[in-house]
């Protein structure tokens, strides 16, 4: 299809000039992996296997090993990027869409640093993803720290960090992986696990847990591929609670499935809380001056403070609709059926499921304007024949 637009950050200098744009086809909002990421840290590698990983129609190069890193993936977007001449408007930021019950299209308006343009659609498909907005939790006495405090989405290297004691809060796979990257640049990281975690091995016996676990999920119930998996799990990496991580009381992949909470897949992190290398600690009290007390009564001094308190959806500040997304910006319905709302809205990578997710709604949502959009310009060409015809009769 023509004119088909995303927003994300670049400068395009002939666009400036428009104040109303028709566009015929759909708009994208969002330019990330579900849309077409700068929040990444120079280590950054995928921690799933490149094929569950990949965007529709194009898999990722032979070449590139089993866990691409951050470059070979932004290398993979762009290159898909070009393939099929997507042209992101970047550096817009939407302030609303709605639809327009009068005219049956959308509306959707953006702000950039010279001027705001209004886009008008038939369809619109909402790619902004489950991590579009960073979560900065506020903790009692945190303006008095002092030091420097950023979220996980600002940090680059722990090569600043060298020599400094850091506080990681939060223990997901950024939390993690930020913790263990820390750790190899010689600095000293604690990080607050306050609640129950579930940590499996990246791979298990050679093999990757998740594509495992995908294969066991094919012919076994969930309650049983988690017990298999935690049983394996303690075989490869011993029993966690030894080392101050509580594992939930329900299984990893029932807990993604009902909750949405993603296992941590560990990438050597484990082997740096064993060795004490990176301390585990419990639920923050409040902040002091370059210091931290926990709830257990310890006081900690700390240089500076990482936030891997996660992401949230930003959809509920610009989409005026009620019926697809409900107030928390996820979609009402349940995985598979929350891809597609009414009056041609779209909704993509809001799954929980990764990329893997994002896909398979991508898939679908194409599918369903290709329909559309076949059937009316074959509806078009025969009132163009018909009218052609009637225009021959009359000689």
């Amino acid at each position: 299809m023509e004119n088909l637009f995303r927003f994300a950050d670049n400068n395009n200098e002939d666009f400036f000039s428009r104040r109303c744009i028709w566009v015929n086809g759909p708009i994208i909002v969002g330019a990330g992996p579900s849309g077409l990421q700068k929040r990444t840290y120079d280590r950054l590698k995928l921690h799933l296997p490149k094929q569950f990983c990949q965007l529709p129609k194009v898999p990722f190069p032979e070449d590139f090993p089993e866990y691409p890193t951050k470059k070979q993936f932004i290398q993979y977007l762009e290159s898909y990027s070009q393939r099929f001449e997507i042209s992101p408007k970047f550096n817009e930021c939407v302030q609303s869409a709605r639809y327009d019950e009068t005219s049956g299209l959308w509306r959707v308006k953006t702000v950039s640093a010279r001027t705001e343009v209004e886009y008008i659609c038939r369809w619109l498909v909402v790619a902004t993803g489950e991590n579009a907005e960073s979560v900065m939790p506020d903790i009692d006495g945190l303006a008095e720290f002092g030091g420097e405090v950023i979220h996980a989405s600002d940090y680059k290297s722990g090569e600043k960090y060298r020599g400094k004691k850091v506080l990681v809060v939060g223990c997901g796979n950024s939390g993690m992986e930020l913790s263990l990257d820390l750790s190899n640049h010689n600095a000293s990281p604690s990080m607050v696990v306050r609640s129950s975690v579930h940590v499996l091995p990246r791979e298990i016996f050679g093999k990757s847990t998740f594509q495992l676990a995908a294969l066991l999920m094919s012919w076994l119930p969930l309650w049983l591929v988690d017990t298999i998996l935690l049983i394996l799990t303690w075989l490869v990496i011993g029993n966690i609670e030894n080392y101050g991580l509580k594992r939930p009381s329900v299984g990893p992949l029932t807990l993604k499935n009902k909750q949405g909470k993603t296992p941590v897949l560990d990438i050597g992190a484990l082997e740096k809380i064993k060795s004490g290398d990176i301390q585990v600690v419990p639920g923050i009290k409040r902040f002091g001056y370059g210091q931290v007390e926990l709830v257990n009564g310890e006081t900690l001094e700390v240089d500076s403070v990482v936030m891997a308190t996660g992401y949230r959806s930003n959809v509920p500040y610009w989409l005026q609709e009620a019926d697809l997304f409900a107030k928390n910006g996820f979609p009402k319905a349940p995985f598979p059926n929350a891809w597609k709302g009414k009056s041609g809205l779209y909704a993509v990578g809001f799954t929980k499921r990764g990329l893997s997710g994002a896909s398979a709604d991508a898939v679908k949502i194409a599918d369903d304007i290709s329909q559309v959009w076949k059937s009316e310009t074959k509806q078009q060409n025969k009132r163009t024949t018909a009218c052609h015809r009637r225009c021959i009769s009359q000689f």
